[in-house]
């Protein structure tokens, strides 16, 4: 674990347990197939009692951190914003993106970006190839130093305290800390750290280390070190290819004199970067003292202020150049004293460094969900909010996106009726006579809208279908207005439905949310007077994640 630059004073034992228990419940999570678990099964892998589990997931179930299904607790979109904290706060993240991303082009292989971490190698950046045999890191896997080539690079620096944890756990082989590795692969003698002592003094000499299958048979790699203030090795750019393509050597060749162009103008980069100015206030996510004050008076004992302070601070610590004590406490409305406590238990758990009065966060920050958080697609994001909506509502709920002149069904949950509206994802449907489509036109700019209403020729569907050009624009200028589009049997005889957009975090409409119903069942007074305020609510959700989890994962967008 990277050490902070003065050692401060403990932190309330009471403080740091509690931030404790609630991160070991998102770190079991986050190792966890799909990322959720049964809250019985949360007790046994924790060892944590039933009673403060309870306690934990109800607390980050408040704060959007996770959700509780059942007896499920499942790691939410919304977590996100731990990982993008430590990824907007460090200047390197933005200095080695476009040289990274530039060099996989050229190469036309993978590349990633790793920062030392323990005895770890962290991913904070990955440029991967398309191929049916690709690379399925992460952004926030942790591989074992011994395992991947930028580990070598990274021992050089090390410290005999983190060697001696090293040997300790190649000693005992735990491997628990890397849930990253390739599950079954029994790890060869130089797997197990035998040779590693002596690459890591031959990465030393020639500025360059090599992964020959280390992680998996098939994988190879070749990283040079960045050097950052004091010529310490501040991450490490690594090709990775595969042998069908590549041996070792043959990649060493191919993209060693391009991969030490990429360090070298990163590492200039990162010599002239100064810090970003801050995102607007919107956008920085973090949670207020009132909110938690509000949260406090709804839930009582089940609500762990320690734990949603921590939380706080640590989201706020995403300011470039970290931030002062009386910064956070200013940012968060919390009490100084409050703040104090947080920031040093985060210190002693390895979240968090304190250099002088500065506190900046460590890349361990990454492995509180990050990686498998940075997987998900618009659908996953958008599907459970679409189901709360639905067991309120009694209707199907969809999500669509504007494809040339028509939607498309991208997220869908139907509700259970004799009747009911048989349209699933991937089904398109012209933009004009829908409540989604007409909320999707009333996003555009007035040149593209003004030239797709020119271009659409309009039929009469049903005998509601307004097919005047005058009349559609009005639809959509009224869409536009309301922030809503109702339309009633237009599409359908029979079928009534409303929409509401979605935005990004840019507050461009990404998207559409809508709930449809059959006329006879629920008609347009009761959409609107009914549905709309929960329909409004559950768009708020979806925005809420998705400004999460698009802020570094572009994937997570609706497309």
């Amino acid at each position: 674990m990277q050490a902070s630059a003065t050692t401060p004073a403990k932190a309330n034992g009471e403080s740091v347990a509690t931030l404790e228990r609630g991160l070991a419940v998102v770190r079991a999570l986050a190792a966890a197939p799909s990322t959720r678990m049964r809250r019985s099964d949360l007790v046994r892998s924790t060892g944590l009692a039933r009673a403060t589990v309870d306690r934990v997931t109800r607390t980050l179930a408040h704060l959007g951190y996770l959700r509780i299904e059942d007896q499920d607790a499942v790691l939410a979109p919304r977590l996100s914003e731990i990982g993008n904290a430590y990824l907007a706060a460090d200047p390197l993240t933005d200095a080695v993106d476009g040289p990274a991303r530039r060099l996989a082009d050229e190469l036309d292989e993978s590349v990633s970006v790793c920062v030392p971490d323990g005895d770890g190698a962290r991913f904070v950046i990955q440029c991967p190839r398309r191929r049916a045999m690709a690379v399925t890191f992460h952004v926030g896997d942790l591989l074992p130093a011994e395992r991947c080539a930028p580990g070598a690079l990274f021992a050089a620096d090390w410290d005999e305290d983190t060697w001696r944890h090293w040997r300790r756990r190649v000693t005992t082989g735990s491997d628990a800390d890397f849930p990253a590795l390739p599950p079954g692969t029994a790890p060869t003698a130089p797997e197990r750290g035998e040779d590693f002592p002596g690459l890591v003094a031959r990465a030393a000499r020639t500025a360059l280390a090599v992964d020959d299958q280390l992680v998996e048979p098939g994988l190879v790699a070749v990283a040079v070190p960045v050097a950052g203030p004091g010529g310490r090795v501040r991450c490490a750019v690594s090709v990775v290819s595969h042998t069908s393509r590549h041996t070792a050597d043959s990649l060493t060749e191919y993209a060693l004199p391009r991969l030490r162009a990429c360090a070298e103008a990163t590492a200039e980069a990162l010599a002239e970067s100064e810090p970003a100015p801050e995102a607007p206030s919107e956008t920085v996510p973090s949670v207020h003292a009132d909110a938690l004050r509000a949260a406090k008076d709804e839930l009582g004992a089940d609500f762990l202020q320690s734990l949603a302070r921590g939380l706080a601070v640590l989201t706020c610590l995403r300011a470039p150049g970290g931030r002062t004590l009386s910064e956070v406490a200013e940012a968060t409305g919390l009490a100084r004293a409050t703040v104090r406590r947080s920031l040093l238990a985060l210190v002693q758990l390895g979240y968090v460094a304190q250099d002088g009065r500065t506190f900046t966060l460590l890349p361990r920050v990454l492995e509180l969900g990050h990686a498998p958080l940075s997987r998900l697609t618009f659908e996953r994001i958008a599907t459970p909010h679409l189901a709360d909506l639905v067991r309120r509502v009694h209707d199907s709920a969809s999500v669509s996106v504007l494809d040339g002149d028509d939607i498309r069904y991208v997220a869908r949950v139907a509700t259970t009726r004799i009747i009911g509206v048989d349209l699933g994802v991937g089904t398109r449907l012209p933009a004009y006579p829908t409540s989604m489509g007409r909320v999707l036109l009333a996003g555009l700019p007035p040149e593209d809208l003004a030239d797709r209403l020119d271009r659409t020729a309009p039929e009469p569907l049903t005998g509601h279908t307004r097919t005047a050009p005058g009349e559609l624009a009005a639809a959509v200028a009224e869409a536009r207005g309301s922030g809503y589009a109702l339309v009633d049997q237009e599409l359908e005889e029979g079928l009534c439905s409303i929409a509401v957009p979605v935005r990004d975090r840019a507050g461009h409409v990404a998207a559409a949310v809508n709930v449809a119903a059959h006329a006879a069942q629920r008609g347009a007074d009761s959409l609107r007077e009914e549905v709309l305020p929960e329909l409004r609510a559950a768009a708020g959700r979806i925005e809420a994640d998705l400004a999460a989890a698009s802020e570094r994962n572009p994937g997570a967008l609706p497309s």
